[in-house]
């Protein structure tokens, strides 16, 4: 897909992105760029499915939970991998939630430097920045893998609460109890 040139020096805005045409692929709007990515590898879409699936089964009827929102995160449109907001707001049918609408965002981690880098070093300050309570990541990669970090919003920015690797039951609290083996969003179903 071909952007236009910017319309300011700043480059792309909120309101640019909320414009565009629905492709095939995910764009999304980061320090006034536009960032497009092909649609995830398939263990990606079946961990954060089943992830989504972990988490809907705990959700209280006040919130919602869906894959692949769009969020407006201050200046930027970002499109974590899992939103669960606001059922009132969600409802609505936006095309975009506010950050204030949303209580967690959860990113899983796909291959390749450039998306290691989103997850974990870009994105995250800016869902903590725009005041996103709770977020999580699940990485794919490595010997304990699927391993999964909670972060509640500290300060400081987003502080480690808990983390769970395969074969361990992760406990949460926040934003709404739930428990799950991180072994579920990977490999044969169990059941």
């Amino acid at each position: 897909m071909l952007f236009p040139s910017p319309p300011t020096t700043a480059g792309y805005t909120v309101e640019d992105w909320l414009k565009l045409p629905t492709t095939g692929e995910r764009i999304e709007l980061i320090d006034g760029s536009f960032i497009a990515s092909p649609m995830p590898a398939y263990v990606h879409a079946i961990a954060t499915s089943r992830l989504v699936g972990a988490l809907d089964d705990a959700l209280p009827r006040s919130l919602e939970v869906v894959a692949a929102g769009n969020v407006a995160v201050g200046d930027d449109g970002l499109i974590p991998d899992i939103v669960i907001g606001h059922a009132e707001a969600m409802l609505k049918g936006p095309v975009a939630l506010s950050a204030s609408d949303v209580v967690c965002v959860a990113e899983v981690v796909s291959p390749g430097k450039v998306n290691r880098d989103r997850d974990y070093t870009i994105k995250p300050p800016k869902y903590a920045a725009a005041g996103i309570p709770v977020f999580i990541r699940v990485d794919l990669e490595g010997g304990d893998a699927p391993r999964v970090e909670i972060f509640n919003l500290g300060e400081q920015g987003y502080e480690l609460v808990a983390e769970a690797k395969a074969g361990t039951v992760l406990t949460l609290d926040q934003p709404f109890p739930v428990s799950f083996d991180p072994a579920v969003l990977t490999g044969p179903r169990s059941r």
